[in-house]
């Protein structure tokens, strides 16, 4: 049996690079895994992988910036499923790179809907179901740039800064629920999204694996870093 036999995983961003190597690597361990991006074509790629090892997945096309989208999402797979144990809030993307001085409001708005109001939107809406099951594991994807500044990509600094505040306050909120909220950077990956990275994503999923497995008195509102 896997780490994660009988578990429901719930995967945004799961059509290609870190999001899809998750997976892949989840599903290894006996979860049934939830495909959510916006491509679907992707994530029937990652779900005939998942097949063809053996494991198990569904394909749920959604915008995960949409609160309507993500809402209907989770009553469908409730009422398929019946529960949903572990969330990897994987979307994510630096956006174009832009001095603020320069920066348009669309590409603020989008950097930040796509970092920080993603997470929020889904915790948000699976964090009922977790608490009525009184279990539950939640891990977000972050990046250095929470702490560090680079010329151009204010927003996305901004924008993971915020999900570490706001997936440390979940974390305090809900432990006394069964649930444990961690923060993974994965560091500097070769992706789609990120051409010039230099790790391959493959590499670094087993700590999120690790987090998503965690035991009752496992860590809880921590950053772990895969170069650590």
């Amino acid at each position: 049996m896997g780490l994660l036999t009988n578990q429901v995983v719930l995967v945004t961003g799961a059509g290609t690079g870190l999001g899809r190597q998750t997976a892949i690597q989840l599903a290894a361990e006996g979860a049934e895994v939830v495909l959510t991006g916006r491509r679907q074509e992707k994530l029937q790629e990652v779900a005939k992988v998942i097949e063809q090892s053996g494991g198990r997945s569904i394909v749920f096309p959604v915008d995960v910036t949409n609160s309507e989208e993500v809402n209907g999402m989770r009553d469908h797979l409730i009422a398929q499923l019946g529960r949903i144990d572990v969330l990897i809030n994987n979307v994510g993307g630096t956006g174009d790179y832009s001095p603020v001085h320069d920066m348009t409001i669309s590409l603020w708005d989008h950097t930040i809907r796509l970092n920080l109001y993603s997470s929020f939107i889904v915790t948000n809406a699976f964090l009922p179901i977790m608490r009525k099951q009184q279990y539950g594991r939640i891990v977000s994807i972050t990046s250095a740039m929470a702490n560090y500044v680079y010329e151009g990509l204010g927003a996305y600094s901004a924008a993971k800064a915020g999900l570490e505040g706001l997936m440390r306050t979940v974390a305090l909120e809900e432990e006394k629920h069964g649930i444990l909220v961690n923060m993974f950077d994965p560091g500097n990956l070769k992706t789609e999204q990120n051409p010039y990275g230099e790790g391959d994503p493959a590499t670094v999923v087993d700590g999120i694996v690790k987090m998503a497995t965690m035991p009752k008195d496992g860590i809880n509102g921590q950053v772990i870093r895969a170069n650590q």
